[in-house]
């Protein structure tokens, strides 16, 4: 229960790492918010933390703009009476050529992937920083570090996240907030159900030789949002299963 007290915020909750994080951090103690857009599947993922013995509560959000990231805050400070932990996972995953992306596409991917986290961080954190304590854990992915076709616009978001958490850490580090990411590899979720074959193909191209689960890289999560990773500020952890150190 190394996580007791705190208070936690995880976007994108309802399902695969989000909610794979979710249900590893209230297991650990922590009081989890999550958020989401579908009301049923957050309703179902409280109950079942519940049902374990922990603590959690459902705030719906889209993150589609930026004032949805702000009301988010307020309500799970509301909630919560604080946020200890933020987890920015919510994410949409555009691939295609590049000629093939229209606008919405693009400002849809913007908004979700870098403003929400943008602006989530710059409600929550300054408090963090008042009370001398805080950890936030950004999901960032493989293809934000290498060129890979069709994924130009949803890797260039990414490696936004990843600079913004290597600014936020120098930002927020010395108040005594850390700030980190992990970098997935190909997850088998609901999200890339749809990928069929591909997901594997994907995958076969690291050492690990497989998709990871969405548990394995809660674990990453969690152990970066935790007393064990209190020397850690500022990086982004490849969880991918060799794929980076082979690319």
């Amino acid at each position: 229960m190394e996580l007791s007290g705190k208070v936690a915020l995880v976007t994108g909750a309802t399902s695969g790492i989000g909610r794979a994080t979710a249900d590893l951090l209230a297991a650990r103690g922590a009081h989890v918010l999550l958020s989401g857009r579908d009301e049923r599947r957050g309703a179902e993922a409280v109950a079942a933390i519940r049902a374990g013995g922990g603590e959690a509560d459902f705030l719906p959000a889209d993150l589609g703009d930026t004032d949805s990231a702000q009301d988010l805050a307020r309500r799970a400070v509301q909630v919560g009476g604080k946020v200890d932990i933020l987890v920015n996972n919510a994410g949409v995953f555009p691939f295609g050529p590049t000629a093939s992306t229209t606008r919405a596409d693009f400002d849809a991917a913007y908004a979700v992937n870098v403003q929400a986290p943008y602006f989530l961080v710059a409600s929550l954190a300054p408090a963090m920083a008042e009370r001398g304590d805080g950890a936030i854990v950004n999901v960032s992915t493989m293809v934000a570090g290498f060129g890979m076709a069709g994924m130009a616009l949803y890797g260039s978001t990414k490696a936004a996240v990843a600079l913004l958490t290597k600014a936020w850490a120098a930002e927020f580090g010395p108040h005594g907030v850390r700030v980190n990411a992990v970098a997935p590899g190909p997850v088998r979720t609901e999200g890339t159900a749809g990928m069929g074959e591909a997901l594997d193909q994907l995958a076969a191209a690291a050492p690990a030789g497989r998709p990871a689960h969405p548990r394995e890289v809660a674990q990453a999560i969690a152990y970066l949002a935790g007393p064990d990773a209190g020397f850690i500020h500022g990086t982004v952890l490849a969880v991918d299963g060799g794929r980076t150190a082979t690319s």
